[in-house]
């Protein structure tokens, strides 16, 4: 098999003075870049070094933002699943309780027991989708480690019936019942 500056020189491509100049300043550059020490740096090769660089940068952070994108519809998924499978049925509710979802108050017809849990933090509000449900406290807990905004009303501090020695309310009670 021939160089290709043989078959170039067949192929009448280039001619043989043509030829024997580039085969010349070729030596000429081999010897200046052994006698120097220096590397001879095909501007090419590293062009395409450095695109290749960033291509694998650009795909590993489009795969990190895939990942996070997935990581949160899994999350989601989980949290709904929850809710689902452990919702408390309160069709039978004739007493209506208040609570807060973001800036506006809302209404959920509870019967007197669901209330009473609900106060006691036996109980939890969350939202599911446009509506909300109860669900046990250990699920909310639970759906809490996954996402906090989900749970709307999670009773954990206990109820102090102790009354205070300075407090000048003390004989004014307020009923557990109390509505706003």
């Amino acid at each position: 098999m021939a160089s290709l500056q043989e078959q170039l020189l067949k192929a009448g491509m280039v001619d043989k003075k043509k030829a024997k100049q580039i085969s010349q300043e070729k030596r000429k550059q081999a010897k200046v870049a052994k006698g120097t020490g220096a590397v001879i740096v095909d501007e090419g090769k590293e062009a395409a070094k450095r695109a290749l660089a960033e291509k694998a940068e650009r795909d590993r952070e489009m795969n990190r933002l895939r990942q996070a994108e997935a990581d949160k519809k899994a999350i989601h998924a989980q949290i709904i699943q929850l809710i689902t499978l452990n919702k408390i049925d309160r069709r039978d509710g004739e007493v209506a309780y208040q609570f807060t979802d973001g800036k506006k108050i809302k209404k959920l017809y509870v019967d007197a027991l669901l209330q009473t849990q609900l106060i006691k933090g036996v109980i939890a509000l969350v939202k599911l989708k446009e509506g909300y449900e109860l669900v046990p406290a250990a699920i909310a807990d639970k759906i809490k480690q996954r996402d906090e905004t989900v749970v709307l009303v999670h009773n954990t501090k206990p109820v102090n019936d102790a009354v205070e020695e300075d407090d000048p309310y003390a004989a004014y009670q307020i009923p557990n019942d109390l509505m706003w």
